[in-house]
């Protein structure tokens, strides 16, 4: 099926007992026990399965293409669960501009227990260097937040498979509408679903998706049974409508977000535009091989500095500063004073979450706070 009809179909299905037509919301936090000690339903309680959570994963799964699902309360929880999953003295190849919520994990929360490298994972000769006997892991996020970098998904997984080093890749950014990183030889997908999988900014979750049901995978599981990371029912619920509405609402993204950065790249105010739609990306030939869509994330740097792209920010009305991602509104932020003193990020970058509303709306609203 294609993922329009996947994205409808597989997170629903027909209520026996009602014969309602959209899934209900299960909230019970046990179940009936058969006589014979067994569970007819195939739920035991719900930290560890839930009617809701059981669609919810089945329709990740089936857009992304792998073969299990899980979902999890943030996409910092799902993220966490991978490296919970590693034993202690693992060592992780991460890039140098990895989302900064799951940087500082791995360097507060894992230190002394793994062992991790950000380096330049474009770069296959620092990556080789970085080897070591004890690696297990390389993480990749392409496109890369903010800076919007894509890494050659088949490359890195071709160099880690040689030496059994899983790859896991944040799939946040692109969507499966926009790339599916599974088909390109990845063993383990991770999503922010509160981003374009909620869609309307008022969600929170996360999911994980494996290529295979291996002991990877089982000890994985395991975390997410045993600490109870998962999201509620409702927000379960809420998470299926969203996803039905994906890959047109993906759509209606990526058409803005590359007319935005047509305008912006050919404003004399602006540095430098990343979004991997624009021939000038210096990635911009591998996010045509490797992606199905260029989606809706874009940053831009600002001539004359941090002051200017503040100056920029603050002139803005139907932009909202805000953190986070997409949603159908746009969102607009100084991403460097989110991420802290360790940032990568230049201080004149804006990074721009392009909402669904007209075009000619968000152009002009730029237009007038650039000046």
């Amino acid at each position: 099926m294609k993922p329009e009809t996947i994205a409808i179909h597989s997170g629903n299905h027909v209520d026996g007992a009602s014969k309602a037509v959209i899934q209900p919301i299960v909230l019970s936090t046990t179940f009936e026990r058969a006589e014979d000690g067994t569970f007819p339903g195939g739920h035991i309680y719900s930290r560890s399965s839930n009617p809701n959570r059981a669609l919810l994963e089945n329709v990740i799964a089936k857009l992304e293409g792998g073969a299990d699902a899980a979902a999890f309360s943030s996409g910092n929880a799902a993220g966490m669960s991978v490296f919970q999953s590693l034993a202690p003295g693992t060592h992780i190849i991460a890039p140098d501009d990895m989302y900064h919520g799951l940087r500082n994990q791995l360097k507060i929360l894992f230190a002394g227990i793994l062992k991790f490298d950000f380096i330049d994972v474009n770069d296959i000769d620092a990556v080789n260097r970085h080897l070591m006997p004890g690696t297990g892991l390389i993480w990749l996020e392409t496109p890369s937040n903010p800076l919007l970098k894509v890494t050659d998904i088949k490359k890195i997984v071709a160099l880690a498979h040689r030496h059994s080093i899983k790859v896991a890749v944040d799939n946040t950014f692109a969507t499966p509408i926009c790339q599916l990183p599974l088909s390109l030889g990845a063993d383990l997908v991770m999503h922010s679903s509160t981003k374009y999988f909620g869609g309307h900014s008022d969600l929170m979750g996360g999911a994980l998706v494996t290529a295979q049901k291996d002991d990877w995978w089982q000890k994985i599981r395991d975390v997410q049974g045993y600490g109870g990371a998962i999201p509620s029912p409702m927000d379960c619920y809420m998470l299926v409508r969203s996803i039905k509405t994906l890959p047109y609402r993906i759509r209606g993204h990526i058409h803005n977000a590359q007319l935005l950065a047509e305008y912006l790249e050919k404003h004399p105010k602006i540095e430098q535009v990343m979004y991997p739609g624009l021939s000038s990306h210096p990635q911009h030939q591998i996010a045509k091989q490797q992606m199905l869509g260029f989606g809706g994330m874009l940053s831009f740097t600002v001539k004359g500095g941090e002051a200017e792209a503040r100056r920029v920010i603050n002139g803005l009305k139907l932009f909202t500063r805000a953190t986070s991602l997409g949603g159908v509104e746009s969102l607009i932020e100084h991403r460097a004073t989110v991420e802290g003193p360790d940032t990568k990020t230049p201080f004149n970058l804006l990074r721009v979450s392009v909402g669904l509303e007209h075009i000619d709306d968000l152009i002009e609203d730029l237009e007038v706070a650039l000046g």
